[in-house]
């Protein structure tokens, strides 16, 4: 056991993550075609969209089972609402916020653009604290308004256009169903005001989706209301990003290698459990952090990723390594 544990302690967890999103990737979009059906209440973008989609992405039945009436909302359709909730927390805290940083098709395309952009050598945007913070409540909104307008639309005080308002501006409905041949969705719908400006909005912020991921690693996760819902049960999972404060001398390796920019994951010396709002669980601050046991993921309290000194220069001699092969 010594020695599969030394194994994965000095493995090169990017590169394996790389692979294992693309398997992912076509396991959500195309798992349909294997008859794989895994419900509807993923904690991840599998857009009811996709024809052949592997589940449904848990936002689109919640927009269709918020829309209660305030009199019904301790009716059975409030249990069948808090049941459907119930099922989401269980799926998720199997893999905590990994489904952002290893299954999120969304998340995977943002990493190939980055790719992209690396090969293209633009240089990213860098925010200050307090705009960072600014940025991050923008999910928490968008979270309350998918909630709050179907609440609106039941109760009569919106128009019933506005069903599902979410999905019709996520990216995921405009760029997935590319992946199946499918442009349909790339269209505004002039069906009425509501939908004009709904769909209108949609196509701008998959324009803003693409260029944004040449501005910031991972930008669109900064404003996505799926991760500030995984936010909320975040301390009841599994799996876990756990941290010394004792062990950790403040290097900052951790916070430079972080795609979506934590600081705190670098600052907090008091946290056992550093998962913070925005991270996505990529693993890469374990992977560069030099201290040994100084950061560890673990599932069930059992240690699988654990920062050593010896794995950290065996992926720098690596990296190092690669970059020759590269300018050779």
């Amino acid at each position: 056991m010594k020695k599969i544990k030394r194994f994965l302690d000095n493995a090169d967890v990017a590169r394996f993550r790389f692979w294992l999103q693309i398997l992912l990737f076509v396991v959500v979009v195309y798992g349909g075609y294997l008859s794989i059906d895994l419900g509807i209440h993923l904690p991840t973008f599998s857009c009811t969209f996709l024809e052949k989609r592997i589940g449904t992405c848990f936002l689109y039945p919640l927009q269709h089972q918020a829309a209660i009436p305030l009199d019904q909302l301790f009716s059975g359709r409030g249990i069948g609402l808090f049941v459907s909730v119930f099922t989401f927390f269980l799926l998720f805290i199997i893999l905590n916020k990994s489904w952002c940083g290893w299954v999120c098709p969304l998340g995977t395309i943002q990493d190939w653009l980055s790719k992209i952009r690396e090969k293209m050598g633009v240089k990213y945007s860098v925010y200050s604290e307090s705009t960072f913070k600014k940025l991050g409540s923008i999910k928490y909104i968008l979270l309350a308004l998918l909630i709050l307008i179907p609440l609106g639309i039941a109760n009569h005080v919106l128009p019933h256009e506005m069903a599902t308002p979410f999905c019709k501006i996520c990216p995921g409905r405009t760029l997935l169903p590319l992946f199946m041949g499918d442009t349909s969705q790339l269209t505004i719908d002039f069906s009425s005001k509501s939908a004009i400006v709904l769909t209108t909005l949609g196509m701008a912020l998959t324009g803003l989706f693409i260029v944004g991921s040449f501005v910031k690693e991972r930008f669109f996760c900064l404003f996505c209301p799926m991760s500030a819902f995984h936010y909320i049960f975040s301390k009841a999972g599994l799996l876990r990003l756990n941290k010394v404060g004792s062990k950790c001398t403040k290097c900052g390796n951790c916070y430079r290698a972080c795609d979506v920019g934590i600081r705190e994951i670098a600052d907090d010396v008091t946290s056992k459990n550093i998962v913070k709002d925005d991270c996505i669980m990529c693993f890469k601050c374990v992977a560069v952090c030099p201290e040994k046991d100084c950061l560890e993921i673990t599932m069930l309290g059992m240690p699988l990723y654990t920062a050593t000194e010896e794995g950290f220069f065996k992926r720098a001699e690596r990296k190092v390594l690669d970059g020759i092969r590269k300018s050779e």
